[in-house]
């Protein structure tokens, strides 16, 4: 849990967008386009069917003219080359009327309950009018041009979970489909990258006629939907650490089983090697130019090869070589490394593992009430136990609080602003979870009251916050990260990318501390391709 490793993080089979892809495959999910409204100049509105067994989802997505000079990918941008929503059932014309007027406006539209998400996306201008270009002309695109980008859109926001309201998440809690993290979200991505594939073609055909032909498949699969994410997703992990604890213990019970597995079967023996040589791939075509994550690569490529190397001669004669490959990796590999050698690890073992994705979301409001009944002496027990990490810091350097949360009063976002040159700090967030203990610890330290903790809250209410983080740190092991968020040399991409990888994003690439490019379902089947069952 420290950001370290957590800003390593590689994508693994428990990876959101992989759990969505495999119950389509094995519920056998059905998908159509129903509405196709799109002119020859790229403007109109389009309709994606997902039909489950109980259920259908629709992407509604409206596609727009938008001048070079006004595309974004700013928060704050106002106008974006596509705009759509996930739609609860099937839309009605009445529907369809309705959000092409709420839709493209984004924040300052409003849409209903039955809608589950709201997002746009920006083209990639030179890789999607090359796509167009080529295909218009009867070839082929050129396939390093498509490595090199990896994406025609990406989105700049995919919003749920009531925001500007959309369904409220208590609304998808009962649904099997719905219920893990996220799962709305990422079939809205989904079917928008479909969306981008088929309006590149659609305006080839418009411009090239009878020359035009359709993409290749496999260049199609190297296509994702890139997305540009900054600070207003990093507190997510902070917020919500009852839900973060449960995606992490599922990884590490996932791993945990790996280990205890005794031998190694030839099947998956050659599935880790089958892992391997994706990940080599993936590192080939993974980019960045941002410093940090230019080291990180270089640490990677390193770790790959020496994982090649070891693989020579594995398993061995280990007892348990799963678990010797990990205590190697261990010993041996960089942060990135072992974090890349934990995914190929997990990859061969879907029967072993998968199961755990139904942990991973949470109850968080049966966390909620504080138990006021508990004695003071075994919070302060507790303090020392689960916030050690945070108590010997020394707050009152300027370094070790340079930094605070705050939302902006232009888009209502998470904001990260420097404490002593900034104003703002009088309405900071409660997310310096390390600095809050400390003070709760100093308190308990004065108090002369050995009675249960709501005594001390009466007198003390400012510590509420912390008894209730501290509640469910007693029972969630994984609840906190153990750093100091506040710090000077805290790197918000850590946050963002520990979470982008559960999303199972790829190609992470900082473009500074504060926000990062990924991309979504490059090599994914598409909703055409899912009755075929190539979904791992």
């Amino acid at each position: 849990m420290r950001l370290a490793r957590m800003g390593s993080a590689h994508p693994t089979r428990l990876s959101f967008l992989r759990v969505l892809l495999r119950r389509m495959r094995d519920e056998r999910w059905r998908f159509d386009r129903p509405l196709w409204e799109i002119d020859a100049k790229g403007v109109g509105r389009a309709v994606y069917r997902a039909t489950g067994p109980e259920r259908t989802y629709s992407l509604v997505a409206f596609a727009h003219d938008l001048p070079d000079h006004m595309r974004s990918d700013r928060v704050i941008a106002t106008a974006w080359d596509a705009t759509f929503t996930l739609f609860d059932g099937m839309p009605t014309v009445v529907d369809l009327d309705r959000l092409q007027a709420n839709v493209p406006l984004q924040e300052a539209g409003r849409i209903s309950g039955s809608e589950l998400s709201l997002s746009r996306a920006n083209r990639s201008v030179r890789l999607f009018e090359h796509v167009v270009a080529s295909l218009a002309e009867g070839r082929q695109p050129d396939a390093e041009e498509i490595d090199r980008v990896g994406y025609l859109m990406r989105t700049t926001a995919v919003y749920g979970s009531g925001k500007f309201g959309a369904a409220d998440r208590s609304v998808l809690t009962g649904r099997p489909e719905m219920k893990g993290p996220f799962q709305a979200e990422m079939l809205s991505v989904w079917l928008t990258r479909a969306f981008t594939v088929d309006l590149a073609e659609h305006l080839a055909r418009m411009r090239g006629g009878d020359r035009a032909v359709a993409m290749a498949p496999d260049l199609r699969r190297r296509l994702g939907v890139g997305n540009s994410t900054g600070l207003g997703m990093a507190p997510f992990l902070i917020r919500h650490p009852a839900l973060l604890n449960n995606w992490m213990l599922a990884r590490e019970e996932a791993l945990a089983r790996v280990r205890a597995q005794v031998g190694a079967m030839p099947d998956a023996v050659a599935a880790l090697g089958e892992a391997l040589r994706a990940a080599e791939a993936n590192h080939k075509h993974w980019r960045s130019e941002h410093p940090i994550q230019i080291a990180k690569l270089a640490d990677l490529g390193r770790d790959l090869e020496r994982i090649g190397a070891y693989l020579e001669n594995w398993p061995g004669g280990e007892e348990r070589p799963w678990d010797a490959l990990w205590r190697w990796g261990e010993e041996v590999l960089s942060l990135e490394g072992q974090e890349a050698l934990l995914a190929m690890m997990l990859e061969p073992h879907g029967a072993l593992v998968d199961d755990l994705a139904a942990t991973m979301d949470a109850d968080e409001g049966s966390e909620f009430r504080i138990d006021g009944t508990v004695p003071v002496a075994a919070i302060r027990d507790a303090l020392a136990r689960h916030y050690g990490w945070a108590l010997d810091v020394n707050y009152g350097d300027r370094e070790a609080v340079a930094r605070f949360w705050y939302v902006s009063e232009e888009k209502l976002e998470p904001r990260l602003g420097e404490r002593f040159s900034e104003l703002g700090a009088a309405r900071e967030l409660p997310l310096g979870t390390g600095r809050m203990a400390a003070e709760m610890d100093r308190a308990l330290a004065v108090w002369e009251g050995e009675g249960p903790l709501a005594a001390f809250l009466l007198a003390h209410p400012e510590h509420r916050f912390m008894a209730r983080r501290l509640q469910i740190a007693r029972g969630h092991p994984y609840a906190e990260i153990r750093d100091n968020l506040l710090a000077a040399d805290m790197l918000p991409i850590d946050l963002l990318r520990c979470k982008l990888a559960f999303f199972g994003a790829t190609h992470f690439d900082p473009r500074s501390d504060r926000w990062v490019r990924i991309s979504l379902f490059q090599n994914a089947p598409y909703p055409y391709e899912m009755a075929e069952g190539s979904v791992a």
